[in-house]
Order: C-alpha cells, then structure tokens, then sequence
C-alpha cells in the first residue's frame, strides 16, 4: 500500500495513450537508461517513490499508474492481461526504456508483456502470485466484490487481505468487527489527511478486483513463462507468505536462466517506501535499488 509522503525532490508526470485511447500517467525522476517500475495491488506511482530515488543517480526511473489510480484513466469492461500489456507497450515506446521491474501483480503483467514484447531486455521481477488455493481464494473475492458494491470498504479490504494472505499472524486472532472498526478509523484518518492529489486506500480499494482478476486469468501459466527471452531477476523475501516464495521457486524450475535473490529479513513489503503508514516497516528499498543497479547494469 502507498505512502502519502514523498520523498523531497518532487518527479516529473506525464502521459502516454495507449491502444484503446485510454490514459496511462507516470512519473519520471532520475537521468540514465530507463527503468519502468510497476506497482501492485493497493499501490500507484507514489509507491515506489524511494526505490526510484535511490535509483535515479544511474537510470531514468519512470513509475505509471496502473489504470483507476491517480493519473491514469479508468478500467474497461473487458479488461484482461492484454490491455495492460498494451498499456505498458505504449509507455516503453514512448520512453524507449529496456528494463523493467515489477512488483506482485505487477510483476505478473511483466511476465506476460515479456512473451510479446521484444522493447524488454532485462526483467525484475518481484514475488508474482502464481500459485495460489482457488477453493480459498474464490469466496473470499466473491465476497470482497460484494462488500466493495455495497460500498464496505473497511469489510472489503478486511476480505482482500484475507485472500492474499499478506496480514500479520495477529490479524487471524482479532474478531473481525474489531478489524472493520480499526480499518473504517485508519481510512478515516487518512481521508482527513489527503491532500488534492493523493491517492488513498479508499480510493484504490475498487481496484483491487483487477488485481484479483489477473492473478486468477494467470493460474497454471507458469510454464508458458518458459518462453521468456528476456533477462531475468527473480526477488523473493526470506519472510513473505509461503505462496509467493514459491511461486519465485517455480519460476526458477521453468526458467534456469534466470538469476535468483533471496533478500534476507524482508517481506512482500520490500520495495515500498519507508513512509507506508501499512507496510513501512518491512520496508527496504535501498537494499532492492542495490540489487536492481547490478542487474541493470
């Protein structure tokens, strides 16, 4: 999730249009060859700000909204994988950029834009939900699109959490209307401290159901990926979920290629910024720009 503080030196926005006329903003910080960093679910632009920043001395970091966030305009009805590769199709010609990285379910649409798109020459790719139980993943965002068109946002993020399997050992032990008054509190707050341009939990909630949607269209592709040309940076954390790092370890099985990193102590967290008022504190993305310099180089 996102922080709401960036870091000092303000990125320049722009904008690309891609297949369907939709809008896909960016922002850009940094001078170099370029680096497109791709957020994941309950992220935009500002996610990565830090890791873009601690990048920008060696590359032109460039960090796009995903569609229904920030600067970029709103999912169609039939949005697959293929819209979003045709949206980064769009941003890499424009910037002419080679090296990706990506970040869960953003790290998904890399792979897939990986197998159609020859701009890629070098791919990061961080812990893509792969392989996940849809006997328990299917209720859960059953009821999670329920609760998000009833305009539950504190219930529905409660479910979204559940079916990622991303919160804390304690979240399973607290009641669930004690969570819900805790997450309706922090929206709260943060919704009293956003300014004009900030994107917020309340805001990025919907999107959450195309996060959901790729993840479930991308079960059981995991060889296919095989015929991925492109240099790749397999990342996992030593403590994210058990689902994630296995999902790097199959890559790796299909792709023998591919460099593998295990990043000591962190979590699925690891590249955010610091400031993530959620997730700050499994936070590293020092550590992951030092990994990203060498591969890139």
């Amino acid at each position: 999730m996102q922080t709401m503080v960036a870091p000092p030196q303000a990125a320049a926005t722009d904008a690309v249009t891609s297949k369907d006329g939709t809008t896909i903003g960016y922002r850009r910080i940094g001078t170099g060859p370029g680096v497109v960093v791709l957020h994941g679910a309950m992220e935009s632009s500002c996610s990565h700000l830090q890791l873009a920043h601690a990048l920008a001395d060696c590359f032109t970091v460039y960090l796009p909204d995903r569609r229904g966030r920030g600067l970029s305009g709103p999912y169609a009805a039939a949005h697959s994988v293929a819209t979003d590769i045709a949206d980064m199709d769009a941003l890499l010609a424009k910037t002419g950029a080679e090296l990706v990285f990506g970040v869960s379910s953003g790290a998904i649409i890399w792979l897939h834009a990986a197998l159609a798109l020859p701009a890629i020459r070098k791919a990061a790719i961080f812990e893509p939900p792969l392989l996940i139980d849809r006997d328990v993943a299917l209720p859960l965002i059953r009821r999670f699109d329920a609760e998000i068109a009833r305009g539950k946002i504190a219930a529905a993020l409660i479910t979204g959490m559940q079916a990622a399997r991303l919160g804390p050992p304690i979240f399973d032990r607290i009641p669930r209307w004690l969570l819900a008054r805790m997450t309706g509190a922090m929206l709260a707050q943060e919704d009293r401290r956003a300014g004009p341009s900030d994107v917020t939990m309340r805001m990025l909630a919907p999107t959450l159901h195309y996060d959901f949607q790729l993840v479930l269209e991308s079960q059981g592709m995991v060889e296919r990926f095989a015929g991925i040309s492109a240099d790749l940076l397999l990342l996992r954390g030593s403590k994210s979920p058990t689902y994630l790092r296995d999902s790097v370890e199959a890559l790796a099985r299909v792709l023998p290629g591919a460099e593998r990193v295990e990043l000591e102590g962190l979590d699925h967290a690891a590249s955010g910024n610091t400031t993530d008022p959620m997730t700050g504190r499994g936070a590293d993305p020092e550590r992951v720009a030092r990994e990203l310099r060498r591969f890139f180089a």
